[in-house]
């Protein structure tokens, strides 16, 4: 006769293990996508809210949207290989650049000499496929310390359906409720708009780590110092809302702009994970090898156009630190460029040339 066997008891354990695996992934998944806590700040609250303020703009960044692709490449002097690893620092390494320089907010055609800051976004490509991509801005410190009070300047800034405008008792009450602000609206108050992209320094705001060859680290932040002098902003270039474009497509025609990609390390005490602080003007400073941009081009067509400027994105030898924004803008950069290319994509094709497609190959392998 012939003998059943039962199924052995691990297997129902290991079932159940599977099972309860299942359960904790799924309800991982729903706590970060917000299911769970609809009032937890989450990407797509943040991106949400820009919309809400300024309108969908189909196929454009969600901030920064009106920017120029430029391209390039970092040689390195090898002064920061002391301070890291990173390819990139490698004395003598030549590395090809794609970047994106940009003016803030959601309009892709807002007037150049109306926002106050501008950013310069690049991507590095290093050896074996890695990348290191940095977004930096031209101001001092940024404006809020957290993620939460990000979304709460936000909130504070949609418009009044009445007059269209933000409301001027919701932004004082986000300002006295935030102090941390204050070395920010100090600076806006003095500072100069700019003539150009090419005379500005930018900054990465944000503190990251440096680790060296016998795994020592060091918190830095960087920047990058034009060679170009800075002048202020001309009464005739504001009847062009375009002249930033017209203006470095001038300059580009007469050769090549620099900037020194110099590195900053922090002193003990410095701290690490708010923006809105500054290092004092004593900390070593590390001049690490010069940024040369040869060409620029429209960002509908330009190689900067699908690139998601990830500040987490860094190579080995380089990594993030304890400022909580790092992680909110990574996460927020990802959910913008989702939308954005889900709407591309219900587009017609580009109109973009051949030679165009060509100029962007041969830059990216120079």
């Amino acid at each position: 006769m012939t003998r059943k066997l039962s199924k052995p008891p691990y297997l129902f354990l290991r079932l159940g293990s599977i099972a309860v695996a299942l359960i904790i992934m799924a309800t991982a998944f729903a706590y970060v996508s917000g299911w769970l806590d609809p009032q937890r700040l989450t990407p797509d609250r943040i991106i949400n809210t820009f919309e809400a303020n300024a309108g969908i703009h189909e196929g454009y960044r969600r901030n920064h949207a009106k920017g120029i692709c430029v391209s390039g490449e970092f040689v390195s002097n090898g002064n920061a290989t002391g301070l890291s690893r990173a390819s990139v620092f490698e004395r003598g390494r030549r590395v090809p650049v794609v970047g994106r320089l940009a003016v803030p907010g959601p309009n892709p055609v807002i007037a150049d000499g109306k926002p106050l800051v501008r950013s310069f976004a690049l991507r590095f490509s290093l050896p074996g496929g890695e990348e290191w991509r940095t977004a930096m801005n031209a101001m001092p410190v940024f404006s809020v310390s957290t993620p939460q009070a990000f979304y709460e300047k936000l909130e504070a800034s949609k418009p009044d359906p009445e007059t269209g405008k933000p409301d001027p008792r919701k932004i004082a009450a986000f300002f006295a409720a935030h102090p941390e602000t204050q070395a920010f609206r100090d600076w806006a108050k003095t500072a100069q708009r700019s003539s150009s992209y090419a005379n500005l320094a930018y900054n990465s705001l944000n503190a990251f780590r440096f680790i060296d060859a016998s795994g020592n680290v060091q918190v830095v932040r960087w920047g990058l110092v034009p060679e170009a002098p800075f002048t202020p902003i001309r009464d005739a270039q504001l009847k062009n809302p375009d002249f930033l474009y017209s203006e470095l497509q001038a300059r580009l025609e007469q050769g090549p702009l620099r900037w020194h990609l110099v590195v900053t390390v922090a002193g003990p005490g410095d701290p690490t994970d708010d923006a809105t602080k500054q290092w004092p003007d004593s900390r070593r400073k590390v001049d690490s090898g010069t940024l040369t941009i040869k060409r620029m081009q429209d960002q509908e067509h330009g190689a900067c156009r699908d690139i998601n400027y990830d500040p987490l994105i860094l190579p080995e030898g380089i990594e993030g630190s304890d400022d909580p924004l790092l992680s909110a803008r990574s996460a927020t950069y990802s959910e913008s460029f989702n939308r954005r290319a889900r709407e591309q994509a219900e587009q017609p094709p580009s109109s973009a040339s051949t030679d165009d497609a060509h100029d962007d190959s041969q830059e990216t392998q120079s």
